[in-house]
């Protein structure tokens, strides 16, 4: 495993010397394009690290600090916990000082400290103070500041130590959480093939592992951070990886864990207005997260206000979950006008369709309550497996209802008092059927799996054979029939107990009110056996009629079977062909049987 690492971008204002600051702390060269090094301006991002005094690693993200690349330093600085802002004491606070800070408030990040540079130029006294301030406004009053020189080396001694502190104050990442490494460099290798850059938030990779890319599989070839060669690694941490896969890698996607997260490209959110900005919001704008860069459509949901709803539809599906903050921006403002203009804070991502007149106002009610939380989605969702929820970003607390479905609450009450309802209804269109099949109640209530109704079922509702019935229904020996087909049977079988294979004629059917529907309702529900149309005997007449034949000399005629069995030629017939059918019986020849 590799060592413990620890990444911090660079924030602030073009030419105010980040990189030179970072390659007087590591000895590296963050600059990597011949013209950045021949500008002295940097361009793309830069990475570096050194060794702490503590013998902690720190990386460095160094990013561009000129207004053109503000889309690059987002990519950056989105997958990093801690910033080392950077102000020039003989310039102090500059216009991208303000843009990278608004983007830093905007992004949340909470973890810094403020190095005042070109100490040796100027008293670096009134731009720490300024920036000191202003940073505390910004959430970010815990940042040491000090005055430095990468030119002279001075304070750096004192800048390492504070690295130090800071790094070890920064929340211990979740190595058991789900990867998602938002890739900020693509390129190929000869001889090794594709390999990607990024920062490792949190979780753990290995060597093997099949990780997904924009909902492909790829899977680790080999492992690098900070250049040295590792089986596997956790987060915080700047690693190189080795891809074996059939997409193309490049800035902005996500390597994530299979299942761990939801793709896609619609998102209701809780917009935040960024410092300075002032809505309405364009319609258009492009949304940041890591080194996701996207262009989005924004829908506000319910009046404009700070806090409000908005539906976020994206130009590409991004792996997100519940809480995900991502950055909008409107790249085509004039210079002096803000950019950064909001924080949109995910609420969900798999949001239900706007329809009806009305339905958005709708939504936004329900969203101003809403946390990034199981209980909130369940709300809107109502019933979501176990994986659906980890998906989300927001694994279950709770117990799951069956089968790892979980519901809401009142949505599982209502349910459990709509139920006898139903199945009241369906007896009642229904009287010859045994009960309601399962798969009924189940389109009946708009669930997504029987086996949510079965656990919804409670006395004195009861499931047999795949049938809900009402235990006060049941009539003993007659399976649940409707009380005057169950009288009608019983009466039957009450003459069949005297005569059991003289079955009843047609006319004494009628009398009873036993027609068609009647003694098919019977036979589905066990109460009768039909041997043949018009021919019922009671249940297990066939297995008393073959131990009766078997006591016969073998083989033996219709006619003796008749006698045998007490009956007439209309019934012994049908009966001895479905006993023959059943394999109680077998054919010898033309007249003859024997008993199986």
């Amino acid at each position: 495993m590799a060592p413990g690492t620890h990444v911090v971008a660079t924030a602030g204002h073009v030419d105010h010397g980040k990189s030179t600051l970072v390659r007087a702390l590591t000895g590296m060269e963050p600059d990597r394009l011949a013209e950045e090094r021949r500008r002295g301006l940097t361009i793309e991002l830069g990475y570096a690290w050194t060794t702490l005094p503590s013998g902690e690693r720190v990386a460095f993200v160094d990013v561009p600090g000129h207004e053109r690349f503000l889309g690059t330093m987002l990519a950056g600085v989105g997958p990093v916990p801690a910033v080392m802002f950077v102000v020039a004491a003989d310039e102090g606070w500059m216009p991208q000082s303000e843009e990278h800070l608004v983007a830093l408030r905007t992004l949340g990040v909470r973890h810094g400290l403020l190095a005042v540079t070109r100490a040796d130029l100027a008293d670096p006294a009134p731009a720490l103070e300024d920036a000191r301030d202003r940073l505390a406004e910004a959430g970010l009053g815990d940042a040491e500041a000090l005055p430095v020189s990468g030119r002279t080396g001075e304070g750096l001694d004192g800048l390492r130590a504070a690295l130090d502190r800071l790094v070890a104050a920064l929340p211990a990442p979740d190595p058991r959480a789900p990867v998602r490494l938002w890739i900020d460099r693509a390129f190929s290798v000869r001889g090794s093939g594709t390999v990607v850059t990024g920062t490792l938030p949190a979780g753990r990779v290995e060597v093997g592992d099949e990780l997904e890319l924009d909902g492909e599989p790829v899977r680790v070839r080999a492992l690098e951070s900070l250049k040295e060669h590792v089986e596997s690694v956790t987060g915080v941490a700047r690693v190189a990886l080795n891809l074996r896969g059939r997409i193309a890698p490049q800035r902005g996607h996500a390597l994530v864990t299979p299942g761990a997260w939801t793709a896609t490209s619609l998102a209701d959110v809780r917009v935040t207005m960024a410092e300075g900005a002032r809505g309405p919001l364009p319609a258009r704008l492009t949304a940041h997260i890591g080194s996701a860069s996207v262009p989005c459509e924004v829908r506000p949901l319910g009046a404009e206000a700070e806090g409000a709803a908005a539906r976020l539809r994206l130009a590409r599906p991004l792996p997100l979950h519940l809480g995900d903050a991502l950055l909008l921006r409107d790249p085509g403002r004039g210079q002096g006008e803000p950019r950064v203009l909001a924080r949109a804070t995910v609420l969900d991502v798999r949001p239900p369709e706007l329809r009806r007149r009305g339905a958005a106002r709708e939504r936004a009610k329900a969203l101003a309550d809403a946390s990034a939380d199981a209980a909130s989605l369940l709300r809107t969702h109502l019933l979501l497996r176990d994986g659906e929820l980890a998906a989300m970003g927001c694994p279950p607390g709770g117990r799951p209802v069956v089968a790892g479905w979980h519901a809401d609450p009142d949505h599982w009450s209502d349910l459990s008092t709509r139920l006898p309802e139903v199945v009241r209804r369906y007896a009642a269109d229904h009287p010859l059927e045994p009960g309601m099949p399962v798969e009924a109640a189940r389109h009946e209530l708009g669930l997504p799996d029987r086996r949510l109704v079965t656990a919804l079922v409670r006395p004195p509702l009861t499931v047999a054979d795949g049938r809900i019935t009402t235990t006060g229904r049941v009539v003993a020996g007659t399976a649940g029939l409707p009380a005057p087909v169950a009288g009608a049977v019983r009466a039957l079988l009450d003459d069949l107990a005297k005569a059991p294979f003289q079955a009843p004629e047609a006319g004494r059917l009628a009398a009873l009110g036993l027609g068609p529907r009647e003694l098919a309702a019977a036979v589905r529900a066990g109460a009768l056996l039909r041997v043949a149309e018009g021919v019922v005997l009671a249940p297990g007449a066939d297995a008393r009629a073959a131990a009766l034949l078997a006591r016969l000399p073998q083989p033996f005629t219709v006619s003796q079977a008749r006698s045998a069995l007490g009956t007439s030629r209309r019934v012994a017939v049908p009966l001895l062909e479905h006993l023959d059918r059943e394999g109680l019986t077998e054919r010898v020849d033309e007249v003859h049987r024997r008993s199986t």
